[in-house]
């Protein structure tokens, strides 16, 4: 398996597309993702022991899911601009006021359904982060975002 993977790099460029109707703009959060996500993940699947036994298995799934969505949360939470398939759920949190727990969910389950119907694999791992992402980044986002101060009309206006 190479470690950088252009295809990965090339898809996340296809879904920034997807961000013009929803009005999300890019930012540094946003080149670093598309850069060096996949690469960061290849590099630590091959450092880590695989799993022996499904008990170590089923650790692995719950501690990378439960990671996956911290660190997801942590990300967003600094503000510096999403990722490709988190900018699709902001600026749907955004539009539709819905909670984000309920708009990820939407986006995992349906890239899991696409993902299958062009011949992915589909197992218990598949659905729980279907189910769970979304409403794991909606408990830890509001607990890791920044708080910026607002700016007031006033001085926006007389600089």
């Amino acid at each position: 398996m190479p470690l950088v993977r252009m295809d990965d790099n090339l898809i996340s460029l296809l879904v920034l597309l997807a961000w013009i109707p929803l009005r999300e703009l890019p930012g540094l959060g946003t080149l670093l993702n598309v850069a060096i996500v996949g690469f960061a993940a290849d590099a630590t699947a091959t450092v880590l022991p695989r799993p022996h036994g499904t008990p170590a298995a089923i650790g692995y799934l719950v501690l990378g899911l439960v990671a996956l969505a911290f660190f997801d949360a942590l990300y967003l939470g600094a503000q510096f601009g999403s990722g490709p398939r988190d900018g699709i759920m902001t600026g749907l949190v955004r539009l539709t006021g819905l909670p984000i727990a309920a708009v990820r969910t939407g986006i995992e389950i349906t890239v899991a359904t696409a993902g299958w119907l062009l011949g992915g694999t589909f197992g218990v791992g598949t659905v729980l982060v279907a189910l769970c992402m979304g409403p794991l980044v909606g408990y830890f986002l509001p607990r890791m975002a920044v708080r910026l101060p607002a700016v007031a009309a006033d001085a926006r206006h007389n600089p």
